[in-house]
């Protein structure tokens, strides 16, 4: 994600490093590479020279103060002018507003607009406990409207039945209807989209919004359309009262234009952006955040998010009493250990937002590759008798090789696998009585970390 961005930043910080400190003549070379830069990520041209005059006003009249080199200190004008461009804080959804809450999804079609609002009416569900009724108002595409009823069934939350022989508008009443005599506090509604802005769509949404006067009003764009994607909100923008923008497919994006434009370009906020195909890929749009990112600073918050949400704290609990009992981590741990990294988003995600060296080598691994191991990994485990995840000292030639026919893997990849276990619990020895105990602490004290760092 942004990886061009992130390596061109690199380049130009590398230039001002052994200056005493920032004057007109060194940040010159510094600005033209950044805008360079921001020229090739796709960037709208006036964003880009507005964002240039912008940090130049502010590193030349920069006091260089404590410890702070000039390099770092180039860094934090260029961190805090990308999070003014991008709108300086998180925008969260208006849902303040007597039930329901009709939020309307709008864009163009190919967008991922369907998926968005299988993944959005997820983390309504889990992270702020509302019941959610979603429903197609798509009657055009094939499948669209069977689309969103697997969609809702895979993320549990309830779906209102519509045909395609109905209108639009008569299919998004009736589900107004619904969903306050059965009181739902949000209704999603799924609209038409078309391969290109055209009046008939336009005339068709204006005639749903209408009608529902929706509370939120996104647009659902696809990230990798660069400039294209701002050009198209700004349209949407024209025609509709939209509340936000959604940005789709943002882990294909290395460019960043749709990213650093949207905002100053429209005037509406980015409130989430889309990553992965999964139902867990949506993420609050945090413009401080993704400005770390961009430097090469990684992501500490979202990756402190993420593993929060992944521990499951009375399982940690149930290992931690085993342990203290005396007994063993065994296979059954360590497979509930590859789950568990799966919930807090996998090894690769996680790898993406750590900070320096380590976030760089995440984009050295091939796409797929750290999930395609762990798969490989559960593979082996399940062709396991309980006798022998209980007590792997048993697993002797013989059996491997059974488990790996089993597995449908080789008994190189068996022993790799039991080595990796090994490991583990030579690791989860050293956490064990009391320094378990410790490392519990240490996770349900995770939160406390927030008041260490600006913005969260």
């Amino acid at each position: 994600m942004l990886d061009n961005l992130t390596s061109r930043f690199g380049n130009v910080l590398k230039n001002i490093r052994g200056q005493a400190k920032l004057t007109e003549d060194n940040i010159k070379e510094a600005l033209r590479e950044v805008r360079l830069a921001l020229l090739e990520a796709d960037v709208a041209l006036p964003v880009v020279k507005e964002f240039i005059n912008n940090v130049k006003e502010k590193a030349l009249g920069h006091e260089i103060t404590g410890s702070l080199t000039p390099d770092q200190a180039f860094i934090g004008v260029v961190n805090d002018a990308l999070i003014e461009l991008m709108g300086k804080e998180n925008s969260t959804l208006n849902l303040a507003v007597s039930p329901p809450a009709v939020v309307l999804m709008a864009g163009l079609q190919g967008a991922g607009k369907t998926t968005t609002v299988g993944k959005l009416s997820r983390l309504l569900k889990n992270d702020h406990k509302k019941k959610i009724l979603v429903v197609s108002a798509d009657v055009y595409r094939p499948a669209a409207i069977e689309q969103l009823k697997l969609l809702a069934e895979q993320v549990g939350v309830d779906f209102f039945p519509s045909e395609t022989s109905q209108q639009p508008v008569d299919i998004a009443k009736a589900a107004v209807d619904y969903a306050k005599k059965h009181f739902y506090d949000v209704l999603m509604v799924d609209t038409a989209g078309r391969l290109a802005i055209d009046e008939e769509m336009m005339n068709e949404i204006k005639a749903l919004h209408a009608a529902v006067n929706p509370i939120e009003t996104l647009f659902v764009v696809d990230a990798m359309l660069g400039q294209d994607a701002v050009n198209t909100a700004q349209a949407f923008n024209e025609a509709l009262p939209l509340t936000g923008v959604i940005l789709t497919k943002m882990d294909g994006d290395s460019r960043g234009g749709a990213a650093l434009s949207v905002r100053q370009v429209t005037g509406k906020p980015i409130k989430f952006i889309g990553i992965g195909e999964k139902v867990t890929g949506l993420e609050p749009f945090h413009p401080d955040r993704i400005a770390s990112r961009i430097l090469g600073m990684g992501d500490v918050l979202s990756l402190i998010e993420d593993v929060q949400k992944g521990i499951d704290e009375e399982a940690a609990a149930k290992m931690a009493k085993k342990l203290h009992k005396g007994k063993g981590f065994d296979l059954n741990d360590f497979k509930e250990q590859i789950q568990q990294m799966r919930n807090m988003g996998g090894l690769e995600n996680l790898m993406s937002k750590m900070p320096g060296e380590l976030g760089q080598l995440s984009k050295q691994i091939p796409e797929g590759t750290a999930e395609k191991a762990m798969g490989h990994v559960e593979a082996i485990i399940n062709s396991m008798t309980p006798k022998e995840r209980a007590n792997p000292a048993l697993i002797k030639a013989s059996r491997k090789r059974r488990i790996a026919a089993g597995s449908g893997t080789s008994v190189q990849e068996v022993n790799k696998m039991l080595k990796q276990f090994e490991q583990s619990q030579q690791m989860i020895k050293m956490f064990s009585g009391k320094g378990m105990a410790k490392l519990m602490r240490m996770a349900k004290g995770m939160k406390g970390m927030k008041g260490m760092f600006p913005g969260m």
